[in-house]
């Protein structure tokens, strides 16, 4: 896949075009030079910023969208940035290369090209901040294994991280942090991460700030400008890689420094300054079983609800409430933890991923086994030991199998897909139309089998089934 091209005259669509500059070293290069650069295709213009790398070397990356010629001009407050031009052309994509991720329908995503995708997630908050290149390459392996095709990442340390190999902000620790000046490093290593997801066809759900650093790094505390600043470094560097999505906070509501008012604002500067519109969310917490802050998901600037609950039932009335689709990003982990998020079966979780999907949504997983080889998936990474993934994979599979929107195939009559979860039905009844015919399938999410029903049905029909919890109905149209 396209990964960056070093002032290549060919770059495919979707590809990133990179261009590399020299210019001064001296004072504060992040804060002091402003460069960006006017891309056109006819009368198509697209005005990326660029950022500073570090020992005088500044870069402009950008991904067309459109096959063709296309010139830039650069725009900088430095004369040897200013005014440099050029052209390059833009190719076809090549054939794993589908685009960024957009929602359609509604309630669904598919890629640029039109290309379906469901979002299987899962977590991996720091796998890249601990220094642990055989760690990260094991991970990579275990999601080339998975059926996962989604990773949530994080930028920002926490307070638990005592001594990171590398930060975002210049320094070491949090006496000598500044933040006024970037980590080339520590972005150079994150967005060869974000490539190697990229060629396993895994999304990157950045994490862009989050309540668990409690003033230890001053990282969940940094006043408006700070916030800002740090925003439109981030998406100069990362906004041209195809696979990447926004996730403006992580529990936002944990975050006492701010108030919704700043996560609009923040969420809003996003959108301004992101070129391609990658997907936009904001991540709720919960008191378990007490409470859940959901954002407002109708405000204009959020493309999909992003939500943390434990309950999968409650997707139909977050479809009904705003017309985006529902990711439930935290559903509860699978593992062993002593914290009642963190120590649900796998048997649960597979559950939980029927009973949202059934109803029209997406949910994203986690582990957080504390005594294996590898410790918590959810913040390290390595291997996965839990029963749920293959189960998981089992329901993509089945997923992939019908309809992109399986909700509207089955207003039309034409698939359906009914879960009964922990109930032990020994029939039930589907209302068919009378004017077509259908045939049915029993499907045991645990013991992952499909049974086809014997012969044809239509109308009110009565299915007879195994008594048994964790099954499903899957009803094709002839």
């Amino acid at each position: 896949m396209m990964g960056i091209q070093q002032n290549s005259q060919e770059i495919e669509k979707w590809g990133r075009f990179e261009l590399t500059m020299q210019g001064p070293s001296e004072g504060n290069p992040f804060q002091e030079v402003q460069l960006s650069a006017r891309f056109q295709y006819k009368n198509y213009i697209v005005q990326p910023d660029g950022f500073y790398d570090g020992n005088g070397t500044y870069r402009i990356r950008f991904m067309p969208d459109r096959v063709g010629v296309w010139t830039y001009v650069t725009q900088s407050n430095h004369n040897d940035l200013d005014g440099q031009h050029g052209e390059f052309m833009c190719v076809e994509a090549s054939r794993e290369n589908h685009g960024p991720v957009r929602v359609k329908d509604q309630y669904v995503f598919a890629f640029e090209d039109g290309t379906p995708y469901m979002p299987f997630g899962t977590t991996c908050y720091h796998w890249t901040h601990h220094g642990n290149e055989l760690l990260e390459e094991l991970t990579l392996e275990s999601l080339k294994e998975s059926p996962f095709n989604k990773v949530r990442m994080c930028l920002l340390p926490t307070r638990d991280m005592k001594a990171p190999l590398r930060l975002v902000f210049d320094g070491s620790c949090p006496e000598d942090v500044d933040k006024t000046r970037f980590n080339p490093d520590f972005f150079n290593h994150f967005e060869k991460r974000i490539t190697d997801l990229m060629d396993l066809g895994i999304e990157a759900d950045l994490v862009l700030f989050h309540p668990y650093d409690k003033g230890f790094w001053g990282v969940d505390n940094m006043d408006a400008a700070s916030d800002t600043f740090y925003l439109r470094y981030v998406i100069a560097r990362l906004s041209s890689f195809r696979n990447v999505w926004w996730s403006l906070c992580n529990e936002y509501d944990f975050n006492t420094f701010k108030t919704v008012e700043d996560w609009d604002r923040l969420i809003q500067f996003v959108q301004h300054h992101d070129p391609y519109q990658h997907l936009r969310s904001i991540h709720n917490g919960t008191k378990m079983y007490k409470s859940s802050w959901v954002y407002d998901f109708s405000k204009p600037w959020i493309t999909h609800q992003s939500i943390q609950h434990w309950d999968a039932e409650l997707t139909t009335s977050w479809r009904e409430a705003n017309a985006k689709p529902v990711v439930i990003d935290e559903i509860s982990y699978e593992g062993n933890s002593s914290r009642r998020w963190g120590n649900i079966s796998g048997e649960e979780m597979t559950h939980r991923f029927w009973e949202a999907m059934s109803r029209g949504g997406f949910v994203g997983h986690g582990e957080s086994f504390i005594d294996k080889e590898t410790r918590a998936w959810i913040s390290s990474g390595g291997k996965l030991y839990g029963e749920s993934t293959q189960r998981i994979a089992f329901l993509r599979k089945l997923m992939e199998e019908g309809p992109s929107d399986w909700i509207k195939a089955w207003q039309r009559g034409e698939y359906g897909l009914q879960y009964f979860g922990h109930h032990q039905h020994a029939y039930t009844y589907v209302e068919l139309s009378d004017n077509a015919s259908y045939r049915l399938e029993i499907i045991d999410t645990w013991d992952m089998t499909v049974t086809p029903v014997k012969g044809t049905f239509c109308g009110r029909t009565k299915v007879d089934l195994p008594g048994k919890p964790n099954l499903a109905l899957r009803i094709w149209k002839l």
